[in-house]
Order: structure tokens, then C-alpha cells, then sequence
């Protein structure tokens, strides 16, 4: 165990960097924030580097960090590397998965339930989207293109935890998608016209691909193009639209038949 209260220290200058992509491109890490992330890492098995933590968050959390790996940071330090408005004062310099550094094609078996993210920029969503994907039991996520960084720390936090329960991959939808129609899987792509089906007249099927597209935008026409069908929420009520991460949350219950 070391300690560390200067803000100017060469180590607390690199972990701030890693709030930024290029930071985090750079170094092969990223960073955590909050007890529960923190506990959920050291659980998990990831490659980590260090737990770095005031002395007072140390002072009352539950879970025991290996004395190894553990820095004591200063009230300030904390400040400089929080990515909130409060922060619980703890984190944790991870490194990044090499088959997540780069674009990552499919391995020809990747059976199960996929969420397959087009261009979802906000984190808040992808969070909500990543946890329900966790709790309905499917096997992944497959970050495309324009979608959110998955090391982003709003997009770490909003996943609370699931990231280390699930397959996250970036990946060219594209490729994935003719993958899984070679291997005779369905992909459903949300769109909202009259050749789409009703969520509800598909069949529940345990392997299969789903595309929820940009907030604002939808899905790209090229994979629309490509689809096995696309399907679409009937909204019986005043509003327009559904959030992207609710609608997400209602297919892939549905979607998705249960384990025997």
C-alpha cells in the first residue's frame, strides 16, 4: 500500500487521462468509479492495476482490497480524477480486454440472445440497455459504429456492474450480421413502417440478434436492408416514441424464449 496526496503527482496526471478516449487508447486502461464498480471489478477477474481510494471511503466500505494493489489518494485527487458531481472517492485503474482495444469479428459461435447497439450515442441509455440485456439472459452486446465508447466512465457507470457479467464487443455490425444469418439465426432489426411486423407475431426463438438504432435517427438503411424482419412497438397512447433503452428492454423479453 502507497500513498499519494499530491495533485501534480506524474501517476494522478496519467489516471485523469484516462477519462478520455484518447487517454485510454494510449495506456490499454481505463478507469472505474464508485464501491460498487469497485467491488464488482475485484470480483470479476479483471486485469487490475491498482484500487485507489481516500482514506475515509476506505474507512467504510465492506469489501477487502488486496493491500498490493491498493493507493491512498488525498480528498483532491479524488476530485481530479471523478467523473461526478459527488464522488464516493474510490476507484479503480483497469486494463482494457486486447480483443476489446480494436474491432473484433465474430468467432462462428456465438450462439444465444445478442443486442446489437447501431449508433446509440447516449451513455445513460447504453447503461439501461447493457443491464437489461444482463437480466434477460442474453449472451452479449456488440458495440457498432457511432455507439459510445464502451470504457467511456459515464457509459462504465451506467452499466452498473452488468459489463462484467456479459460479453461486450466492438464490433462492424455488418459482419456480425451476415454471421449470424450463415448460422441461421434471426436478426431483427426496430423500425417503424408498414412492412415491419408486430413485436408480438414474431416467434420467441434462444438464438438470435437484435439492432436498436440512433435515439434520434434509427437504425442505418443498410442494415434495415439486411434484417431477417424488422419489428416495431404499437404505441396505443398520445406519445410519439418510445426511449430507445425502454423499447430495447421490452423486446428483448420478448424475443428471447426462456431456458427450459
Amino acid at each position: 500500500m502507497e500513498t499519494i496526496l499530491s495533485t501534480q503527482n506524474s501517476r494522478v496526471k496519467e489516471w485523469e487521462k484516462l477519462k478520455t478516449k484518447k487517454g485510454r487508447r494510449k495506456t490499454g486502461r481505463y478507469l472505474l468509479e464508485g464501491r460498487h464498480l469497485v467491488n464488482e471489478v475485484l470480483q470479476s477477474g479483471a486485469e487490475l492495476d491498482y484500487v485507489v481510494s481516500t482514506q475515509a471511503e476506505l474507512d467504510v466500505i465492506t469489501f477487502t482490497v488486496p493491500e498490493e494493489k491498493l493507493v491512498i489518494i488525498s480528498e483532491k485527487i479524488a476530485d481530479r480524477l471523478s467523473d461526478t458531481v459527488t464522488t464516493q472517492g474510490i476507484f479503480a485503474i483497469v486494463q482494457i480486454p486486447n480483443q476489446q482495444r480494436q474491432l473484433a469479428e465474430p468467432q462462428g459461435n456465438e450462439a444465444g440472445a445478442w443486442l446489437f447497439l447501431d449508433n446509440i450515442q447516449d451513455p445513460g441509455n447504453i447503461g439501461t440497455m447493457v443491464r437489461t440485456a444482463d437480466a434477460a439472459g442474453f449472451a452479449g452486446v456488440v458495440f457498432g459504429k457511432g455507439t459510445a465508447d464502451i470504457f467511456n466512465p459515464k457509459v462504465q457507470r451506467a452499466m452498473q456492474g452488468s459489463q462484467f457479467h456479459i460479453q461486450l464487443i466492438l464490433g462492424n455490425l455488418e459482419i456480425w450480421l451476415k454471421q449470424f444469418q450463415a448460422a441461421h439465426y434471426p436478426v431483427y432489426g426496430t423500425e417503424l413502417n408498414p412492412q415491419a411486423k408486430q413485436y408480438t407475431d414474431i416467434e420467441q426463438v434462444r438464438d438470435f440478434a437484435l439492432i436498436m438504432g440512433n435515439e434520434g435517427n434509427g437504425m442505418s438503411q443498410e442494415l434495415l436492408k439486411q434484417t431477417t424482419a424488422n419489428v416495431y412497438i404499437p404505441i396505443t397512447g398520445q406519445a410519439e416514441s418510445l426511449n430507445v433503452a425502454v423499447a430495447a428492454g421490452i423486446l428483448m423479453f420478448a424475443l428471447k424464449a426462456n431456458e427450459l
